[in-house]
C-alpha cells in the first residue's frame, strides 16, 4: 500500500535538494523538465542523493562519485545498484510523490535492552543521539512515547554523565548516560570517573562501529571497553548471540550493588537485530544491602563512658537522618558533617554543628578538637574532611574496605548507617556525656557575628561570599536540593550558607570543576516535584554554558547563582600558597544576564549587596531556568 505526499518546493532545472517526504528522506531532482524522486540513501555506503549534483545528465553521489539517472535511478550501462525511484506527478495543485506505507520495525535486541533497563528502574537517560547509536536510540524514543522513561539531549556527553551521577547520587538509583562510539564514549569518562569515585550508580551506553570493521582502524574505532575497564565496574560489549536482556540486567545490578558505573557496548549493526526474547525482570535478584552490625559491646563501652562524644557523618549516613538525630539527643552529642553530607542536620537543630574540614566553619572544628570520643559514621575520613586521628574513634561504615582505611580507629564496626545507630541507641543505657547543646549555641553565636561582618565587607569590587550566601539562606526553600560546583564559591558555600537540612550534591573525591549545573539538570529529572539549586563559580559554569539551553529546552526550573569575579580564584589562591606568581587564571566572561536571556531563560543581575534581597525572591519567583548573576569580588570569599 501507498501513498501520494504532495511536495511544496520542487528543485530548479539541473538541480537536486533533500526533501522530507512522511518522515523519510527523498531525493528530488530536475533534469530535462521532469521531477525525479529517490530513496535519498546511495546504495554503495548510504551517501546521501540530495546532496549531489547534477553533470551531464547523471546525478552523482556525493560520497564516491557513483551516476545515476536523476529521474528513475539507473545507473549507466554496465551498472547494476540503483536507489529506489518513487513515482511523481506533477499536477495543477503541485507535484506529488507517491510512497509506499512505512513498515512497522520489528521489536529489536534494542527494545530488549531498553525494556530490561526500565523493569530495572531505569527511567532517565542523558545523552546524544549520532550515528553509531541510532538503533538504540529508536528503542528510547519507543519507550518514551510509551511514558516509560525520560530521555534528556544534552550538549556535551560529559554534562549527561555528570547528570546521570548527580541522579545517582540523590537517589540511589541509576540513570542511564547515552553517547555514540568513540569521542561521544570518551567524553563521558570524567563525569562517570565523578560517578566512582563518590560511588553513585551509572548505567553508561556506548554506540559502536560495526563489528566487521571493528578493530581494523576504521572511522571513530576505538576499543570501549579498555577504554572504560578503570571507571567501570563492568563494561561489556553486546554481540549477536549474547542474552541481551540478562546483560542489560546485570549492568543494573552491578551498578547498584557495587555503587558505581556498568558500561555496554553495542556494535551498530546489533543494535537493530529482531529480536523477541522478553526483558528480564528484577524480582529476586537483588539482596537487602542493610547490613546488621556484629556485636556491639566495644562501640557501646566506649559511648556509655564519653564526657563529650561528638558525631562525624558523611555521605554514607544520608538514609540514617533520623537516626542520627536520635543518637545524638540522647548522648547531647554535636553533629559535624563533611561537605557531601551537609545537612543532613539542618544548622538550625541545636546540635547541628555545620561542615568540618577545609570547607567548614570554626563551630565544627572547635567541637572536635574539645571532644574526648568520635563516633564517625559513613565518613571517607577525606584530607579535605580532617577527622583527627588521635582522638577515640569510632567508626561506622558499611564497606569493610573503609574501616581504618587511612589510620587505626578504636573501635570498627561494619554494618549499616541505619540499623547500626539504631541498634546503638537500644543498648546505650545510662551514660556519661555531658549536654554540649549550650557549647553549640555559643559557638554559633561567635560564627554568626564574624559572618554578620564578613557580609557587610565591600571594597566595591564585587559583592562578598559571605553576603550571597546569607541571602541565599534566607530565600532558599528548606525542600530544594542544591548541586555545588568546584571552586572559591564551594569553600564559601560550605562556611557561610546555613542549611535547613537541603540535601547538597557534589563532586566530592574527584572534584572536578563543571559539575554543578549538569548536577543540578540530573536532580531536576530526579525530583521534578522539588526546587533545584546550582551554586557555581564563573570558571566552572564556563565549561557548559550551552547546556542552559538544555535546561530551556526541557523546562528544567534550575534556579542558578552564578558568582562572577573573572578569575580562577581558587588556583590563584593555589598559585600564592605554592610561592608562585598568580600566572593565565583571568577570564574573559560574557555577560552571563544576557547570555541567559538570549538562551529564553530568566537573567537577573547582582552588582551590590543590597541587591540581593530583591534578586533571590525573583529567582525564586521565576518559572523555569533562570540565573542569577553576582558581581563577585575575588578576594571577599
Amino acid at each position: 500500500m501507498s501513498t501520494w505526499h504532495r511536495i511544496d518546493e520542487t528543485p530548479g532545472e539541473g538541480r537536486v535538494r533533500t526533501a522530507v517526504v512522511d518522515g523519510r528522506s527523498v531525493a528530488l531532482t530536475r533534469c530535462g523538465g521532469r521531477v525525479g524522486a529517490l530513496d535519498n540513501h546511495c546504495p554503495h555506503q548510504g551517501g546521501p542523493l540530495g546532496e549531489g549534483s547534477i553533470e551531464n545528465g547523471w546525478l552523482r553521489c556525493p560520497w564516491h562519485g557513483y551516476d545515476y539517472s536523476p529521474t528513475t535511478g539507473k545507473p549507466p550501462a554496465g551498472f547494476s545498484d540503483a536507489p529506489v525511484a518513487y513515482p511523481v506527478e506533477e499536477r495543477a495543485d503541485g507535484t506529488y510523490v507517491q510512497l509506499p506505507e512505512v513498515p512497522e520495525r520489528p521489536r529489536s535486541v534494542s527494545d530488549v535492552l531498553v525494556e530490561t533497563l526500565v523493569a530495572w528502574g531505569v527511567d532517565t537517560v542523558f545523552g546524544m543521539v549520532g550515528h553509531s547509536n541510532l538503533g538504540f536510540a529508536e528503542a528510547l524514543r519507543r519507550a518514551e512515547a510509551r511514558g516509560e522513561l525520560r530521555y534528556v539531549g544534552i550538549r556535551h556527553e560529559g554534562a549527561a554523565a555528570f547528570a546521570a551521577s548527580a541522579y545517582g547520587k540523590l537517589t540511589g538509583r541509576p540513570a542511564a548516560c547515552f553517547a555514540i562510539a568513540g569521542p561521544g564514549s570518551t567524553n563521558l569518562l570524567t563525569g562517570l570517573y565523578d560517578a566512582k569515585l563518590d560511588g553513585a550508580p551509572v548505567i553508561a551506553i556506548s554506540g559502536q562501529v560495526p563489528s566487521k570493521v571493528l578493530g581494523r582502524g576504521a572511522f571513530q574505532d576505538l576499543d570501549l571497553s579498555a577504554v572504560f575497564r578503570d571507571v567501570a565496574i563492568s563494561t561489556v560489549t553486546v554481540h549477536a548471540g549474547s542474552d541481551h536482556a540478562e546483560l542489560a540486567a546485570t549492568a543494573v545490578k552491578h551498578a547498584v550493588d557495587g555503587r558505581g558505573v556498568a558500561h555496554l557496548v553495542l556494535p551498530d549493526e546489533v543494535q537493530d537485530l529482531p529480536s523477541d526474547a522478553p526483558a528480564a525482570r528484577p524480582e529476586g535478584r537483588r539482596a537487602d544491602l542493610r547490613i546488621a552490625p556484629p556485636p556491639l559491646d566495644a562501640a557501646l563501652d566506649r559511648l556509655r563512658t564519653a564526657r563529650r562524644p561528638v558525631m562525624i557523618v558523611g555521605q554514607g549516613a544520608r538514609d540514617a537522618t533520623d537516626a542520627v538525630r536520635a543518637l545524638a539527643e540522647r548522648l547531647g552529642a554535636p553533629v559535624l558533617t563533611t561537605f557531601r553530607a551537609k545537612g543532613l542536620v539542618p544548622d538550625t537543630h541545636p546540635l547541628g554543628a555545620g561542615v568540618l574540614g577545609r570547607s567548614g566553619t570554626p563551630v565544627a572544628s572547635w567541637l572536635m578538637n574539645e571532644s574526648d570520643t568520635l563516633l564517625v559514621v559513613g565518613a571517607s575520613f577525606s584530607n579535605h574532611t580532617g577527622i583527627a586521628a588521635y582522638k577515640p574513634i569510632v567508626q561506622v561504615d558499611d564497606v569493610p574496605s573503609a574501616i581504618g582505611r587511612f589510620h587505626p580507629v578504636d573501635v570498627g564496626v561494619l554494618g549499616d548507617a541505619e540499623v547500626t545507630l539504631r541498634a546503638l541507641l537500644a543498648g546505650l543505657g545510662d551514660v556519661a556525656a555531658v549536654d554540649q547543646r549550650p557549647d553549640v549555641a555559643a559557638r554559633w553565636a561567635i560564627w554568626r557575628a564574624e559572618k554578620g561582618r564578613r557580609a557587610v565587607d565591600d571594597r566595591g569590587r564585587g559583592v562578598a561570599s559571605a553576603a550571597v550566601f546569607a541571602a541565599l539562606g534566607e530565600h532558599c526553600p528548606a525542600d530544594a536540593v542544591i548541586a555545588v560546583d568546584v571552586g572559591n564559591h564551594a569553600y564559601s558555600f560550605g562556611r557561610y550558607f546555613e542549611s535547613a537540612g537541603q540535601p547538597v550534591l557534589m563532586s566530592g573525591y574527584l572534584g572536578s570543576i563543571g559539575f554543578g549545573f549538569p548536577a543540578a539538570m540530573g536532580a531536576a529529572l530526579a525530583h521534578p516535584d522539588r526546587p533545584v539549586v546550582a551554586v557555581t563559580g564563573d570558571g566552572g559554569f564556563g565549561q557548559y554554558l550551552a547546556e542552559l539551553t538544555t535546561a530551556v529546552k526541557y523546562g528544567l526550573p534550575v534556579k542558578h547563582v552564578l558568582l562572577d569575579n573573572g578569575v580562577l580564584g581558587k588556583i590563584s589562591k593555589e598559585q600564592l600558597a605554592g610561592q608562585y606568581p598568580v600566572w593565565q587564571t583571568s577570564l574573559v566572561n560574557p555577560d552571563f544576564t544576557a547570555y541567559a536571556r538570549l538562551c529564553g531563560a530568566t537573567g537577573i543581575p547582582v552588582h551590590r549587596a543590597d541587591e540581593l534581597d530583591d534578586a533571590m525572591k525573583e529567582l525564586f519567583a521565576a518559572d523555569g531556568p533562570a540565573l542569577l548573576h553576582v558581581h563577585a569580588d575575588a578576594e571577599l570569599v
